[in-house]
């Protein structure tokens, strides 16, 4: 299955390192972060898995639940989590899926057949609270997810959701967003009173109340007001 932005996240129930869960069920009202690994005891996978545990309070702050997936064991997670722990200093909390058969990964597209057909890809989807897919990126193997980036663009989603706003090229919080072209300039006028930056009539520049700093590796954005 190819699933794109804006669809359903198929449900599933599935064993993990914290029980059985139901994906949908397990989300409540938050977005989730739902992303696949290659391999246990491998050296990307295992600095993936530390950096999660470290932006804890980063996508706790956002609303967001974290969960893993490998075709790897439920006893293999639980041992490789002491590798995690110790390497990358921290408490790895992020519940893992053991996929063995390949029939969730396979579900979510995280078996790329083209490389390997018994072990997951580097997938991942962010979620929102209706369950719909609204951001999906895959990497290759050998190269490590960028999570800055990836809470960039959950903060751009926030923004966007409750406001007729665009986020431009290389957009960080903090920085000015630009005025949906469905709002002409008399509506614009009335939700954005203080005025805009008009460069072109259909690139119209505003600042935003976004007031978080950029991610920075190793650095973890605190401030609550940043997201609210």
């Amino acid at each position: 299955m190819q699933l794109q932005i804006g669809d359903k996240a198929p449900n599933f129930v599935a064993y993990t390192t914290q029980g059985l869960i139901n994906f949908h069920d397990w989300m409540e009202d938050s977005w989730a972060m739902f992303f696949s690994h290659p391999g246990d005891f491998t050296p990307v996978c295992t600095t993936e898995l530390g950096r999660t545990a470290q932006l804890e309070l980063e996508l706790s702050l956002r609303n967001v639940k974290a969960l893993g997936l490998s075709t790897d064991s439920v006893d293999e997670h639980l041992a490789w989590i002491d590798d995690i722990n110790e390497s990358q200093h921290t408490d790895f909390f992020v519940p893992m899926i053991t996929g063995p058969d390949g029939v969730l990964a396979d579900l979510y597209g995280m078996i790329n057949y083209s490389e390997n057909r018994t072990t997951a890809s580097r997938q991942l989807y962010i979620v929102d609270e209706s369950k719909r897919i609204r951001f999906a990126v895959a990497y290759p193997a050998s190269v490590g997810r960028n999570f800055c980036e990836i809470l960039r663009v959950i903060d751009a989603l926030r923004l966007t959701d409750r406001s007729p706003l665009v986020t431009p090229a290389d957009w960080q919080p903090g920085e000015p967003a630009v005025i949906s072209p469905a709002l002409d300039d008399q509506d614009a006028a009335i939700v954005f009173k203080q005025g805009w930056n008009e460069v072109l009539p259909y690139l119209r520049y505003v600042d935003t109340d976004i007031t978080c700093q950029p991610c920075q590796k190793k650095v973890a954005i605190t401030d609550p007001e940043a997201i609210s």
